[in-house]
């Protein structure tokens, strides 16, 4: 897209900065350069025109923990097909976790992952580096020169940091670097889901004896929302997340799907997942994060003990967390805040708050119709895993489009561009 983008009669909602108005607004350079009313139109050269009536213009969705799964695993996923099916959920940026092969302990492995996604990634990626060398819980990385090279947090995900020595000297030099250490809470001598609650005690104990900061990955169990409160209330900097399948399934959905429901942390009750849901309405647990976790097929058809862990989420994730929508559960301003601003938020200056629909700021948008009906179909997918439970079901909200950098890199195929369209035009039509 080379002309400026007029996209006109759109619901304008970005929930971070309290602006919720019907309107058009024009994108040229990759900034937004005017916005207006539904019925004004911009002067000046001619310009794209994309009618959004009936949708909702938000900014971009950030996701802060997915599995891109290189170097080492680009069977199932690669740094290409990760972020196109990143772009097609509605996200402009993802964080990568680092537990690829080889790890991302090092400035090369870090360099290395930046370096593809500048190359053949369609979204931001930030990364995540390891806590200790190998993941092996017993030596820390150089956290200082990770920093350096521009790493949004560490962490040792697909298991907890290993030793509560290790872990306070992980906060201790978080606090000094303004990183926070991001945390898979579960003890496996503890089992779940008492497992999770005792390694988020420990966490949230050591952040508050040493000022550091904790972030705990995929919360699951109400028990693990209380502390968390608890903490906060007491000041002590711990931030949460939850993925949308902690939110909207529970463990009823591995008896009808089996591995394909199969994820880590498990999928816990119902009054587990309404306790996520009220976390995170009154936030307790700050974001969603997808924990998008591609696998091959091979590797969810074995036996479910056997199995992988995990679903490959970018590109279901809006559609199923409108389930609480449409539910009443939440609101959509609501979710749009813990997709967007709140993660932000947790980033700082590494989002780049690319996103407010403000004029003169850089576009990472996304637009969405919350009342869209679709069906799952997973050979559709852009990524290469295709493992999730959601597959043949029906979901109500789908992204239409999303511009990270300010381009229309994805248009859903239901929408269509008017070209070249002159001011006179636009203004009549606007």
């Amino acid at each position: 897209m080379t002309n400026a983008l007029l996209i006109r009669n759109a619901r304008l909602l970005d929930p971070g900065l309290k602006i919720d108005r019907v309107g058009c607004l024009l994108i040229r350079g990759g900034r937004i350069v005017w916005w207006g009313g539904p019925d004004t139109s911009p002067a000046g050269s001619r310009f794209d025109v994309l009618d959004a009536g009936g949708l909702v213009v938000c900014p971009g969705f950030i996701d802060l923990h997915c599995h891109l799964r290189e170097p080492g695993f680009e069977e199932k996923e690669t740094i290409a097909t990760g972020t196109e099916a990143a772009l097609h959920g509605g996200f402009t940026t993802v964080c990568c976790m680092p537990n690829t092969k080889p790890p991302l302990d090092t400035v090369e492995t870090v360099e290395y992952v930046k370096a593809k996604a500048e190359k053949e990634g369609v979204v931001r990626v930030l990364t995540i580096a390891c806590v200790s060398k190998g993941r092996n819980g017993t030596e820390l990385v150089d956290m200082k020169a990770l920093a350096q090279a521009g790493v949004a947090g560490f962490s040792d995900d697909g298991d907890p940091v290993k030793t509560e020595a290790l872990m306070r000297r992980a906060l201790e030099i978080g606090k000094k670097l303004g990183l926070p250490i991001i945390d898979h809470c579960e003890d496996p001598v503890g089992g779940p889901p008492d497992g999770e609650v005792k390694i988020v005690a420990r966490d949230l104990k050591l952040a508050e004896e040493t000022g550091g900061w904790v972030h705990i990955a995929h919360v699951s169990v109400a028990g693990s929302a209380v502390l968390i409160k608890q903490a906060k209330d007491r000041g002590i900097r711990a931030t949460a997340e939850v993925t949308p399948h902690h939110l909207t399934l529970t463990e009823e959905a591995v008896a009808k799907w089996g591995a394909q429901a199969k994820v880590n942390p498990p999928l816990r009750t119902e009054q587990d997942r309404q306790a996520m849901v009220r976390a995170l309405k009154d936030g307790v647990i700050d974001a969603i994060a997808t924990d998008h976790a591609p696998h091959t097929t091979a590797d969810k058809q074995k036996d479910y003990a056997a199995a992988a862990s995990g679903i490959s989420g970018f590109e279901t994730a809006f559609g199923s967390l409108m389930t609480l929508v449409h539910g009443g559960q939440i609101t959509l301003a609501e979710l749009i805040y813990r997709l967007t601003a709140a993660p932000a938020r947790i980033l700082g200056e590494k989002a780049a708050r690319q996103g407010s629909l403000v004029v003169g700021t850089a576009v990472d948008m996304t637009i969405i119709d919350p009342n869209r009906e679709w069906t799952v179909d997973v050979t559709e997918f852009t990524s290469r895993g295709k493992n999730t439970p959601l597959d043949g079901g029906r979901l109500k909200g789908k992204v239409m489009a999303t511009l990270p950098r300010g381009t229309l890199a994805y248009l859903d195929e239901s929408l269509k561009l008017e070209r070249n369209v002159a001011p006179r035009q636009a203004q009549k039509e606007c």
